[in-house]
């Protein structure tokens, strides 16, 4: 069984996109449909723009999710047997399944950018990479912390975790991994603490667009960040949604679940492949392309 997967924020790169949008007329075409949806040329930053243009906050997401999804829609590979993405990169997933339009997938994925800046300016944070000790260990050490709010927000892969919130926190909880044996515990250069609390502004930003765009029945299951299992109620994938913001990425139990439901295959559509490296990891056994 094929799983098609697809990248989050920090994939980004100067350029990404040309070589799609130059030899394909599909491709000019869903970028060109961007650029007017948006109301600014996203696509000019993505081909142009230096690696700090791509850091703004109103396009880095809106440009990664294009790329993702003209990368899918150019492939010829036939449908997938079940879909997900990691943090931003569920909403591709959930196009590539047709729970969304494009349009309205696009222009929640802009509200989402918007949504999160506003939060990290209201509530200030930051995340760190956390490598070498076991998700229950990194997560009893954050539970611990007393200095303020950190959580585990993004298991990776079996030995690398994302942990976010205040910094102070952030800082504590390092310096204790370390001490429990982390190979490395160090912060990101990040402009909030993502997946965490602290993003409960945007959240609630975010709910009222979220309520109002249609969501579809997925012809494919989509295996959400904050489950990490397959699910096709439309209702269901909403209220997902929503929480992603504020829990976890559970991509490790995402891969695992997937396998165990009879996922062979894994193909990755997006700018980078880093989630190959991560599934490789988290099982080398399956076809990752």
């Amino acid at each position: 069984m094929k799983a098609f997967v697809f990248p989050g924020q920090g994939s980004q790169f100067p350029g990404m996109c040309k070589d799609l949008y130059d030899a394909h007329k599909e491709a000019r075409e869903l970028c060109q449909a961007a650029d007017r949806l948006l109301g600014f040329s996203l696509t000019e930053v993505m081909f142009s723009g230096t690696a700090d243009d791509l850091k703004q906050t109103k396009v880095t997401q809106p440009a990664v999710f294009l790329h993702s999804v003209v990368a899918q829609r150019l492939m010829t590979i036939e449908k997938p047997d079940m879909v997900a993405g990691h943090s931003l990169g569920e909403f591709s997933a959930l196009v590539a399944c047709g729970a969304l339009r494009f349009e309205d997938a696009l222009l929640l994925v802009s509200a989402r950018a918007q949504a999160m800046q506003a939060a990290c300016e209201a509530n200030p944070g930051t995340m760190a990479a956390v490598l070498g000790l076991p998700d229950e260990k990194v997560v009893e050490i954050c539970e611990a912390q007393e200095s303020g709010v950190v959580v585990a927000a993004n298991f990776n892969c079996p030995g690398q975790i994302v942990i976010s919130g205040e910094t102070e926190a952030i800082d504590a909880a390092c310096a204790a991994m370390k001490e429990a044996g982390a190979r490395r515990a160090l912060r990101l250069p990040v402009g909030g603490a993502f997946h965490s609390p602290l993003m409960a502004p945007a959240a609630e930003d975010l709910k009222e667009a979220i309520l109002k765009t249609e969501f579809h029945t997925p012809f494919c299951p989509i295996y959400q960040n904050v489950t990490a299992k397959a699910e096709k109620n439309p209702d269901f994938i909403r209220e997902n949604l929503l929480k992603q913001l504020t829990a976890p990425v559970r991509w490790t139990q995402s891969v695992q679940n997937m396998i165990a439901d009879g996922a062979t295959e894994f193909y990755e559509f997006g700018p980078g492949d880093v989630l190959k490296g991560l599934i490789r990891k988290i099982n080398p056994e399956v076809i990752v392309g």
